[in-house]
């Protein structure tokens, strides 16, 4: 299949665009990734909080049918959802320090 040329006026386009993508995309670069030393490796602070999200909405969902309240609440996969999500918010900002 051969190969064509883009137009000028879309290389004069395309140029800025691409720029303008990898300057926004040097967000970490200043300060670097929060990360916390655990069991001798360094993780970053979004997985961390994900897995404890998790935690916590496995947590929520045993509570949920633990005291009955399963067979009230409709849509349980996504009440639990977000309270795994809430959790995991508190915690990624409260340990990059954008909490209070």
């Amino acid at each position: 299949m051969p190969r064509r040329n883009l137009p000028i006026t879309t290389r004069v386009l395309l140029a800025p665009a691409l720029a303008g993508l990898g300057l926004a995309l040097q967000g970490c670069t200043a300060h670097g990734a929060p990360s916390y030393p655990i069991f001798g490796a360094y993780f970053p602070l979004w997985l961390l909080s994900g897995v404890i999200g998790a935690a916590g909405a496995l947590i929520a969902h045993r509570v949920l049918v633990m005291t009955g309240w399963a067979s009230w609440i409709p849509f349980q996969l996504s009440v639990c959802v977000a309270i795994g999500v809430m959790i995991a918010v508190i915690v990624w900002l409260s340990g990059s320090g954008h909490l209070l």
